[in-house]
């Protein structure tokens, strides 16, 4: 019920939301028949549906060592995040983990899940490994072993100040950033992209997902994970944990305020880097992640349910942003239409309202600046549309009819 209500209130979702089905049904059709490389698409498709989507359009040469390069770091990945390894287990596993790839044997019990599965059965990852051209294995080996020294760095530090948060955020997602540009430019396709502009593609997702995901992660079990930096959140309360109490509602929402506000310090870097990209598939791998964080901030930003549970773009907001991101136009007008929407929530009492306002008025203005937003429609700000809810609903039925026809057809 709760899609078909979300439909009647934004009745344009329903075609896109259709084609995203149609995509993950095709691309559940894609596996790869040897042993190794069908559970490395099969793992992806567990661990990540929106990467294993978006990666099909790379040509397979590269989209073999892009989902390589994302399976291996998500295993690593796995074990920084299984709290219940002993550091001193933990941290000489991070280290080597580089050297793990190589290993056709090796295997390491962690994690839950598809990730325990993903640990089990790493053999298959390593052996797909093997078979990548030396450019990409060595782009791959080189930032996980930088990944993993971080990882290891900051299994005993903790993250105190915005310098911490920008270090820790740079070892999980900054070299991801700069590993993409590594197997981009190795594929022939793609001049090498700068490291500063590299890391804050990383940067700017990560640091949206540690907003986001607050609750998951002060409530993880045995042992709570905490992302934010001291320096932001001391501001506001004694403890981070205390952010998630209701008689704290307005400094936690002040505290978020900062934190998003600290985040869009990437935005310019990130556009810039994808205004450089010339190839376009390459283009649309990395956009659409791009406008799923700014859409995701905007509506994060000044909201107290990013304390009491899930937020995130409605899933037709997110079949369209994936159906409509093409080229650097449609970029542009998203993060146009993403910031406005969040311009329109500072509160001018805010602490940090100014600052804020700031860096969203430079967004605006390198948006306005590239001399595309007259030449697009708007699917994120617009006005409400005047449907039938009949008719909505018997489209709605239609549809539904057609694409289970579709279904039996390639099955």
């Amino acid at each position: 019920m709760g899609t078909l209500r979300a439909i009647l209130k934004n009745p344009d979702d329903l075609y896109p939301l259709i084609k995203l089905k149609l995509a993950a049904r095709h691309a559940e059709k894609q596996i790869p028949p040897e042993p190794h490389w069908g559970f490395c698409y099969l793992m992806l498709q567990k661990v990540s549906r929106s990467f294993a989507l978006v990666i099909q359009q790379l040509p397979v040469e590269l989209r073999d060592a892009v989902c390589i390069f994302y399976l291996v770091l998500r295993a690593l990945d796995t074990v920084e995040d299984d709290t219940s390894i002993p550091t001193d287990v933990k941290v000489p596993i991070l280290i080597s983990f580089h050297q793990h790839v190589y290993d056709r044997e090796w295997h390491f019990a962690c994690g839950t899940k598809e990730y325990k599965v993903l640990m089990d059965q790493f053999h298959h990852v390593s052996t797909a490994f093997l078979e990548l051209g030396k450019l990409y294995q060595q782009a791959i080996e080189d930032i996980t072993m930088r990944m993993g020294a971080g990882m290891a760095k900051f299994i005993c530090k903790e993250v105190e100040t915005t310098d911490d948060y920008d270090e820790y955020c740079h070892y999980v997602a900054g070299l991801v950033g700069l590993g993409l540009s590594k197997l981009f430019h190795a594929s022939g396709t793609e001049d090498l992209a700068s490291d500063s502009l590299s890391n804050s593609m990383g940067l700017f997702l990560q640091k949206t997902n540690i907003i986001r995901d607050y609750l998951e992660d002060i409530n993880e079990v045995p042992k709570c994970r905490m992302f934010w930096p001291r320096e932001i959140w001391s501001k506001y309360v004694n403890k981070l944990e205390d952010l998630k109490y209701e008689e704290n509602s307005v400094k936690a929402v002040q505290c978020l305020n900062d934190m998003v506000t600290n985040a869009l310090s990437h935005v310019e870097d990130c556009l810039t880097y994808m205004f450089n990209l010339r190839d376009p598939a390459i283009f649309r791998f990395c956009a659409i992640p791009q406008v799923m964080a700014i859409g995701t901030l905007a509506m994060c930003y000044d909201n107290i349910e990013v304390f009491r549970g899930v937020v995130k773009m409605r899933r037709g907001l997110t079949a369209k942003v994936i159906d409509r991101t093409k080229t650097m136009a449609d970029v542009y007008g998203a993060f146009f239409d993403f910031s406005c929407m969040l311009k329109s929530k500072v509160n001018n009492n805010d602490p940090n309202a100014t600052k804020t306002l700031k860096r969203l008025d430079a967004i605006l203005k390198t948006c306005r600046d590239s001399g595309t937003l007259n030449k697009r429609k708007s699917y994120i700000i617009r006005s409400e549309p005047n449907y039938s809810p009949v008719l909505i609903v018997v489209i709605f039925i239609i549809l539904a009819i057609i694409l289970a026809q579709l279904s039996g057809n390639q099955s």
